[in-house]
């Protein structure tokens, strides 16, 4: 019974190693949101995004993690590498040498893939860079006052390249999270520049509080339907189908193996936070455009993508249900799970091997997705329809709740696995050493 704690303790260096480093990365992500670019009045730019606080600038900002407000470094955030990924998941679908590579070539092909997404992510950066930067050439503050200081090429490019370098920085950081910390770097970047702002979005709640713009009762009220909306996600995300698997027995020589019974699981929610992410990255585009644009009919087209448009809301929910099918459909794939009982030996009771364990699996995932898809939705879409009704900070949405929730979830069922993994070595160490004594 002791020896549980003994390998506890003797697993925390290294566990408090790798919360250490990802601490470490993520200050350094913080501090970088912090620098500016060069060649901007920061208190023309802190006038005018007051002043679109409650659009979708809050929505970009809050991904940001506050970059964008700042127009820092890392202005444009992580979103880049998200639509670069979603581009590459793309064509993984439509180009048989780009499946080919993710799937057939192994570790080489995922590396080649990551690469590509990389270069895209350059790509889309620099796009991106060259919009913004035009666009903040156009930008007054209420007063009137410009925000960038001396306009031209010579801002343009500047700009252009502190993005990319600080979006590349970013990347690099999160793949470093990932590799010598615990849990998935983008995610824990995104995670933390929605915790960081949210004693922002507290103290903004307060001030209409102060100012009569918001009620005491309603403010209770909010906290309570975020409380609820929490205790659902955690109950969804936990929640799975459990198919049972039974393996025939078969004789190795003079061993029997097989004839045991276990279960195959399959969460609700497969796709976790992705389609909620996916989903905002591509429609902050067309929305970014119209309110950096002094086009009338740009702006027209763009303000039917503002997020208490029904037009917007039901575009999101559309892309929501997509990704939900389209990232499980990558990640999760029945044929090779049919495959793979059938040469194990194990079967599903009542039901064939082969191809219609394939059917019967796809058909089970297939439902849980469509349940998963009208999961996210409500989460995202109705907390954004409170928000648009009764001017509540983008902080508390239902998509940064669903992040916040997801991601520590998935944080903390990898720390408890390192650690079992940890106790595990322990103890099979000790059997080893009471072998050879």
């Amino acid at each position: 019974m002791a020896s549980g704690p003994m390998n506890t303790m003797a697993g925390q260096p290294e566990m408090m190693r790798k919360l250490g480093w990802t601490f470490f990365l993520l200050c350094c992500y913080r501090v970088g949101v912090h620098i500016p670019v060069p060649g901007v009045d920061a208190a023309a730019l802190k006038h005018f995004f007051e002043s679109m606080s409650h659009t979708l600038f809050g929505l970009f900002d809050m991904f940001s993690g506050g970059g964008l407000s700042n127009i820092s470094i890392f202005a444009l955030g992580i979103m880049p590498y998200i639509s670069a990924s979603i581009i590459m998941q793309l064509l993984q679908v439509i180009s048989p040498d780009i499946k080919r590579m993710a799937k057939e070539e192994g570790q080489a092909g995922r590396r080649k893939i990551t690469q590509y997404t990389r270069y895209l992510t350059v790509l889309i950066t620099l796009i991106q860079g060259l919009g913004i930067s035009m666009g903040l050439e156009g930008m007054h503050s209420p007063a009137g006052a410009p925000v960038v200081l001396a306009a031209g090429w010579h801002f343009r490019m500047m700009t252009m390249l502190t993005f990319t370098a600080g979006t590349v920085l970013i990347m690099w950081l999160g793949e470093q999270i990932t590799e010598k910390g615990i849990g998935n770097g983008i995610s824990l970047i995104i995670f933390s520049g929605i915790v960081v702002g949210t004693p922002r979005a507290i103290m903004q709640s307060g001030q209409l509080i102060a100012a009569g713009d918001m009620s005491v009762f309603l403010a209770g009220a909010i906290v309570l339907f975020m409380a609820a909306v929490m205790v659902g996600i955690v109950f969804v995300e936990r929640a799975q189908r459990r198919i049972p698997i039974h393996y025939a027995k078969r004789q190795v020589g003079r061993k029997m193996y097989g004839g045991q019974t276990t279960h195959l699981p399959l969460r609700l929610n497969t796709a976790g936070v992705i389609p909620p992410i996916f989903a905002s990255s591509i429609l902050l585009f067309p929305a970014t455009i119209g309110q950096v644009s002094a086009n009338e009919w740009i702006q027209r087209v763009a303000s039917l993508f503002q997020h208490t448009s029904i037009i917007y809301n039901i575009i999101f929910i559309a892309l929501i249900f997509f990704f939900c099918f389209f990232y499980t459909a990558i990640i999760f794939d029945p044929k090779d799970i049919a495959e793979n009982l059938k040469k194990s030996g194990g079967f599903i009771p009542g039901i064939r091997p082969g191809e219609k364990t394939q059917e019967y699996v796809d058909t089970l995932l297939s439902r849980l997705t469509l349940s998963g898809g009208v999961y996210i939705s409500a989460v995202s879409v109705l907390p954004m329809l409170l928000i648009a009704n009764f001017n509540v900070p983008f902080y508390f949405g239902g998509t940064s709740l669903l992040i916040l929730v997801g991601v520590a979830m998935d944080f903390m069922s990898q720390v408890e696995s390192h650690m079992i993994s940890r106790q595990y070595e322990g103890l099979m160490q000790k059997q080893q050493r009471s072998r050879g004594r």
